[in-house]
């Protein structure tokens, strides 16, 4: 496949995400169980549930580091 053929066009790279994440645990904004969790549900393509009690403590974590991301991504003007 011709490069950009079929292709849907990215807000950024997959490294610039890498980068807020690192910016943020720097700034100790989010810790390391925060960027662990984040790469065991992104594995799983999928997020964690609040309904149920194993996935709880996941949950939240998820919530704190997205929130955080969510923050730096719109500074950067990836995410509206």
């Amino acid at each position: 496949m011709r490069a950009g053929v079929g292709r849907v066009k990215r807000p950024c790279e997959p490294d610039d995400v890498v980068k807020c994440l690192d910016t943020l645990y720097r700034r100790r904004r989010i810790d390391l169980v925060h960027a662990r969790i984040l790469r065991i549900w992104g594995e799983r393509q999928a997020a964690p549930s609040p309904g149920f009690a194993s996935e709880r403590g996941d949950w939240r974590l998820w919530r704190e580091a997205l929130e955080r991301l969510e923050w730096l991504l719109r500074v950067k003007g990836i995410v509206a």
